[in-house]
């Protein structure tokens, strides 16, 4: 239960720097594509997140976080991306992947730990 609320936390936590992120990459940037990519792949991680928590079955709930973990993965990209185009310095980049890697790592393990069976 206690990894369920810390991924949680964690993913709205990274939502909100998506939020900022979009907005920075809007007004000082200009930047209206990738922006709009980051900001929903980023924001869906937690969304789906949430939705888990109303799994109807294991399997419902491993479904969930692996499309929250698909969506980090997406989010991944499009920061190298930001990153590498110069969009994003290298400490903006360096600081939000960070948070991400753990995010991702966090969902990994919940994932094989439930199906493994050592979840409940």
């Amino acid at each position: 239960m206690c990894q369920k609320n810390t991924i949680s936390k964690l993913s709205k936590r990274f939502a909100f720097r998506i939020i900022k992120l979009y907005k920075f990459l809007l007004e000082e940037k200009h930047e209206y594509i990738m922006s709009k990519q980051v900001y929903r792949s980023g924001t869906s991680i937690g969304a789906n997140i949430a939705e888990s928590r109303n799994a109807q079955s294991r399997a419902d709930f491993i479904n969930k976080l692996s499309i929250a973990l698909k969506e980090a993965d997406e989010t991944k990209y499009w920061l190298e991306l930001l990153h590498e185009s110069e969009t994003i310095s290298d400490k903006q980049f360096d600081s939000i992947i960070n948070d991400l890697k753990i995010i991702i790592g966090t969902l990994i393990r919940i994932i094989k730990k439930m199906k493994e069976g050592r979840v409940r």
